[in-house]
């Protein structure tokens, strides 16, 4: 970039019309969007409560919990991309309700399993329903704010994986317990009913507080509106020159691909901790899963809500992103090896401080993760590459618990260590290659300042 083209990015990106309109847009739509990932993070893993009550009471199995478990990817990685492409069709407005509804009646169903394979399939169409919801938002994000400020935005919504465990496991755990206590079903499947509904309701909401783009907005004035479009319009030129263009060409471009081996390494890490941290916990502190195991557990998703905001404030120059993404990658895989160790010899505190650190160092380098391919994807391309990132990155959540399931059959061990060791050495894999985009970036990069300057101060 010149350094006119430089200044002309600097001028626009210190509109006043511009701060006032981000600050708009962000009171308006971002409480929206971390209600619907919350109850979609909520569905995704609240199977992790109802596990042992599952092969007690209905006989599912191990080999086929954990099938299930990861099966979800499946069907999600299936139907991603051409979830992403409708919705860049007929406008996340729509789509994104669309998906919350159908997703939800699914995850309700989950109160009437009876068998495997039952269980087996309402996992893969929880996955086909709600495909699309997490990059559709990663792309609805990228058209409405500038890359200066999409880490914070990332962030922000990325906070629903926090609120959705800390709100959300004494959620599961209250609700199996109300259910034994105080209705005639199992206690699980009022967790799975009241849980999935939460979804429906969110959905039908979403059709009233989202908005497909700036243009459209009734919220923002006409200053605010020009001066949001002026700064998009800037990057989606340079992304044009620089990104690849349609959809083909975001399928077999490098870069793409690139972002996908490392969002698979975080996926495993994320997935193979969080489907089973409700049995890891309450292994620690010698409890049964229910309304205790539920409060311990939301511990370390307090510490990663306050962790993730203050990176995603802050992660706002290229450096940053790249140095802080590569260490938080680095300390998640040693914070899940030490989880292991403190589980396999009964240290609790510790298990507990080390499962809080990785949770913690996960959620702070998701949306830093997220902010490189945004910053060269555009339009279709966009859809296509972010949902392809996503779809196979999300992949990770199947081979987590399947790997760690097989690992532990073949070195078992009462705690099962060797099979969380295994998840955090794709953490450094992942580390190694964000160390490695300095060697490679794109031209909207040069539309961050080395030295950070926060609007609306």
């Amino acid at each position: 970039m010149s350094t006119s083209d430089s200044a002309a990015a600097r001028a626009l990106l210190d509109n006043p019309h511009l701060d006032s309109g981000i600050k708009k847009a962000t009171y308006r739509l971002m409480p929206m969007l971390i209600i619907l990932y919350f109850v979609a993070f909520l569905d995704r893993t609240n199977v992790g409560f109802a596990e042992e009550a599952l092969s007690v009471d209905r006989g599912i199995t191990a080999g086929a919990y954990a099938l299930g478990a990861g099966i979800f990817f499946i069907g999600y990685a299936i139907f991603e991309i051409p979830s992403n492409l409708l919705l860049d069709k007929f406008g996340a407005r729509f789509w994104l309700a669309r998906i919350a509804i159908t997703w939800g009646i699914v995850a309700s169903a989950f109160a009437f399993v009876t068998n495997d394979t039952m269980f087996v399939w309402l996992r893969f169409l929880l996955g086909v329903t709600e495909a699309g919801l997490f990059p559709g938002v990663i792309m609805f994000l990228a058209q409405w704010f500038p890359n200066k400020r999409r880490v914070q935005m990332f962030a922000l919504f990325y906070l629903a994986q926090p609120f959705s465990q800390m709100i959300g496991a004494p959620l599961s755990g209250g609700l199996i317990s109300f259910g034994e206590q105080f209705t005639p079903w199992a206690g699980w499947q009022v967790m799975f009913f009241v849980e999935g509904m939460l979804a429906v309701v969110a959905g039908i909401a979403a059709v009233f507080f989202l908005v497909d783009s700036p243009q459209k907005a009734k919220f923002l004035d006409v200053e605010e509106k020009a001066a949001m479009k002026a700064v998009m319009e800037h990057e989606d030129a340079i992304k044009h020159n620089d990104g690849p263009r349609g959809i083909g060409s975001a399928l077999i471009n490098w870069k793409v691909w690139y972002f996908t081996v490392i969002y698979f390494c975080l996926q495993i890490a994320v997935y193979g901790t969080t489907f089973y941290l409700p049995q890891q916990v309450a292994g620690l502190i010698g409890r049964d899963v229910g309304w205790e195991v539920g409060l311990v557990t939301a511990i370390p998703w307090a510490v990663g809500l306050f962790a993730c905001y203050y990176v995603g404030k802050h992660a706002n120059t290229l450096r940053r992103r790249r140095t802080w993404g590569a260490s938080f990658f680095v300390i998640t895989g040693l914070a899940i090896f030490v989880s292991a160790w403190a589980g396999a010899n009964g240290h609790a505190l510790l298990g507990i401080a080390a499962i809080t650190v990785a949770v913690a160092s996960f959620l702070s380098t998701g949306p830093i993760t997220w902010s490189f391919p945004t910053a060269f994807l555009v339009g279709a391309a966009a859809a296509t590459g972010i949902g392809l990132i996503n779809s196979l990155g999300n992949l990770g959540g199947f081979v987590a618990p399947i790997m760690r399931n097989a690992i532990n059959e073949a070195v078992p061990t009462e705690s099962g260590a060797w099979g969380v060791v295994s998840l955090g050495v794709f953490a450094f894999l992942a580390a190694i290659m964000m160390l490695c985009t300095r060697f490679f970036r794109s031209k909207a990069d040069d539309l961050l300042h080395d030295e950070p300057t926060v609007l609306g101060h």
